[in-house]
């Protein structure tokens, strides 16, 4: 569809929005891919039931299961324009971008080599999901990565246990964080930085 001739006030409205905006609006529907936002200050949207849409990664930082855990329909949102859409004709916002970005926030405070108990979240094929509370997660890998140790095997981890760990890396770019055990023993000392 030619949105520029079929809807000009939806393109013209479009088109003045500017990447960083806040936009605010009501939740017009929730699909397991994202949320539709009926927009305060924009026209409606001629197929969509709303002009504004959030991707479900844009929903929020912390780990979540479905957007219903997130939003609700007809709750009034406040969200940070991101794009612009030129196929489907709709403003792509970003909840989370109007909340601190815990892994920035880690990053900040945390040192490469510095030692935190965490919980066993997962065991994964490629190594064990940690979770180091404050909604950040980090990987102790099962094979060496870049020169740091390999995890134990799979079978020496279970989900809810607690246990040492050093932090590797951080890579902001990427949102992912490697984790070590420490080198003091197979549970080390216990950290004190959480």
């Amino acid at each position: 569809m030619d949105w520029q001739s079929e809807s000009p006030e939806l393109w013209a409205f479009l088109e003045s929005l500017h990447r960083g905006d806040i936009l605010s609006g009501t939740v017009a529907a929730i699909e397991r891919f994202g949320v539709f936002v009926a927009l305060d200050d924009g026209p409606g949207h001629p197929t969509l039931p709303g002009v504004g849409f959030l991707n479900v990664t844009e929903l929020s930082w912390r780990r979540f299961d479905a957007p219903t855990d997130v939003v609700r329909t007809g709750q009034r949102v406040s969200c940070e324009f991101i794009g612009f859409d030129t196929y489907n004709a709709e403003a792509r916002l970003s909840l989370k971008a109007l909340e601190p970005d815990p892994l920035q926030a880690f990053a900040d405070r945390t040192a490469v080599g510095q030692e935190f108990c965490g919980t066993v979240e997962e065991v994964l094929p490629i190594g064990v999901l940690v979770d180091l509370g404050d909604e950040i997660f980090g990987l102790v890998p099962f094979r060496e990565i870049d020169g740091r140790p390999a995890a134990s095997p799979a079978e020496d981890f279970e989900v809810g246990e607690e246990i040492a760990v050093v932090v590797a890396e951080i890579e902001l770019s990427r949102r992912r964080v490697f984790l070590s055990r420490p080198e003091s023993g197979p549970y080390g000392p216990r950290g004190s930085d959480l």
